[in-house]
């Protein structure tokens, strides 16, 4: 991961600062779970999914329809943000600490940081949460307790996204795992490009009303493509 990191280890980091620091395209992680810093990132090269050619593998697409997940928003930001940050048996490490953990709730509070969420049994098995900034979104972290939980999370995400105006779905760094869906590494000044007409426009995150079950049927039916588009392969 190719990134210029900036220290920012004073305590006055406050959630409005966090808002401009997304908006000059840099963002926060701390050195693990139990370092009390934080330090600033700016990725060399940004990972974006492309709300517009967002890839959704036909076994994924399957899944979703199937609505084995329910698809909870903004629901419980402190279980989601909890389970993304427990160490697993491939990651030891959490770049999510005390001090993400106390803003980012500050921010949810403020309705800038969302989540999507699976449960199923009335479990959390699975979710997102991310940070919406104009008709940005910054994804931040995903986790899954059962197999395509996060996947189907991500689907929903797209989906809500398109569906409200959104424009850039950042993903911070494309990962093997984000790939299939997509994702593109761009330089830093084209994704300014990008990012501060995004920043500057508006979008709706709750284009379908807060506490309303979305169906995978209608997830999918806002990621169909546009009439006259090849289809992807698999």
């Amino acid at each position: 991961m190719k990134a210029r990191s900036i220290p920012a280890r004073t305590p006055a980091i406050t959630p409005e600062l966090l808002l401009r620091a997304y908006a000059a395209g840099i963002f926060p992680m701390a050195e693990s779970a139990d370092d009390p810093g934080l330090f600033w990132v700016e990725p060399e090269e940004r990972g974006i999914i492309p709300l517009d050619d967002f890839h959704l593998p036909s076994r994924l697409a399957r899944r979703v329809r199937s609505d084995r997940f329910e698809i909870r928003v903004d629901h419980d930001f402190e279980a989601v943000i909890a389970a993304c940050a427990e160490s697993l048996p491939d990651r030891d490490e959490t770049w999510i600490n005390g001090r993400i953990r106390t803003l980012y709730g500050a921010l949810f509070r403020m309705g800038h940081v969302h989540t999507v969420e699976c449960w199923r049994e009335g479990r959390l098995v699975g979710g997102l949460y991310g940070l919406a900034l104009g008709a940005a979104f910054f994804g931040e972290s995903m986790f899954h307790r059962e197999t395509d939980a996060s996947k189907v999370a991500l689907v929903h995400l797209v989906a809500r996204l398109r569906r409200g105006g959104f424009r850039l779905l950042d993903a911070q760094f494309k990962t093997d795992h984000l790939a299939q869906f997509g994702t593109r590494e761009l330089p830093r000044d084209v994704y300014r490009d990008l990012l501060d007409p995004a920043v500057a426009d508006e979008a709706e995150w709750w284009c379908w009303p807060a506490g309303r079950t979305v169906t995978g049927r209608e997830a999918l039916a806002e990621l169909a493509p546009q009439p006259g588009a090849a289809p992807e392969a698999d």
